[in-house]
């Protein structure tokens, strides 16, 4: 199979809307030809800053104007979140994520902190990687050079439905974004949220911006929406585990070498709609009680999830690439 760049709408929808069971076999022939089935990364993402965030994105407890259940937290000590990677590291995890309830990072000591941190976890041997907000080419050098392995930054949806979602910042704002972590050499995560009141088109539009980057993201998160009550979103009715599938299996095929994460959402799936994920080419979980603040299954499921299934956990950098160590400076 031959890595694309240039895939057009019509496409990336004909293979979408494929009947389902020829869809699944051909995101496995993919998945099979780039990736081990057997194999699936362990992750651990950790709220490091909650709630209090001035954007208005619609599905999320942590806008500061809605009225939600999240309590603000400010940002957790060094020493608290290197405490929580060990855990995740024994508990099985590889790669540990630290998520901040920001709009943009700001060169302040929070950022000196989380810079600190990013050294702490990556000298314990784990892919680390943040989620901060939006990010100046600068910071994310910075992030770098701290030994930053990846960041996450969704496009959450098509350009054309953003703004029924998210009126604080533009759909450029989160590809400038985007493009400076590439630049300075961190790996890409990025994907989206499906459930808020998309269209299917808005879903394969989100996918044909990910697909047609210069460079596919090393990794794409597939969230369904899990409505909380106090945000806009609270009465969205639950997607299927159809359409899950639809999106982890194209994504499979137009971007083959990517790990495809099953994210949020999967606390509501039993094993077998899990197993059809892993099938269509789905090679990432979040273990953990928590997803930022949303909940996910606990880690005793996730283990008897692995048995039935003989899967086994991917481990850190399976890339080849090592730790980073801290003062190396990237390449500009």
């Amino acid at each position: 199979m031959q890595i694309r760049n240039n895939w057009t709408r019509e496409e990336i929808s004909h293979i979408y809307h494929s009947p389902i069971l020829d869809l699944i076999y051909q995101a496995a022939s993919a998945h099979r030809q780039f990736h081990d089935p057997q194999e699936v990364q362990v992750c651990t993402l950790l709220s490091v800053k909650t709630g209090g965030c001035p954007e208005d994105c619609a599905y999320c407890p942590q806008a500061a104007r809605y009225h939600t259940n999240v309590k603000v937290h400010k940002l957790m000590e060094v020493e608290e979140v290197l405490t929580a990677a060990r855990n995740a590291k024994e508990g099985g995890s590889t790669r540990f994520c630290m998520g901040a309830a920001w709009r943009e990072v700001r060169d302040n000591r929070d950022f000196d902190k989380v810079l600190d941190m990013v050294k702490g976890v990556n000298q314990l041997g784990m892919e680390v990687c943040c989620t901060l907000g939006m990010l100046t080419e600068e910071q994310a050098f910075k992030l770098k050079t701290a030994g930053l392995y990846a960041y996450n930054h969704n496009l959450d949806t098509s350009e054309e439905f953003y703004d029924e979602i998210i009126t604080t910042r533009t759909y450029d704002d989160r590809l400038d974004t985007l493009n400076h972590v590439r630049k300075s050499g961190i790996s890409v995560c990025s994907g989206g949220i499906i459930g808020m009141g998309e269209s299917e088109d808005d879903r394969i539009g989100m996918l044909h911006v990910l697909a047609n980057l210069p460079e596919h993201p090393e990794s794409v998160p597939v969230n369904a929406l899990v409505p909380v009550e106090g945000t806009p979103l609270e009465d969205q009715e639950r997607v299927s585990v159809w359409e899950m599938v639809r999106m982890i299996a194209t994504a499979r095929i137009i971007m083959p070498k990517a790990m495809v994460r099953l994210s949020a959402g999967r606390v509501r799936m039993n094993t077998e709609e899990q197993a059809l994920c892993f099938l269509a080419g789905a090679n990432s979980i979040f273990a953990g009680d928590k997803l930022l603040t949303t909940p996910n299954p606990e880690q005793d499921k996730d283990k008897e999830l692995f048995q039935v299934l003989n899967l086994r956990p991917r481990p850190s950098f399976k890339n080849g690439e090592a730790p980073v160590e801290f003062g190396q400076i990237p390449l500009r």
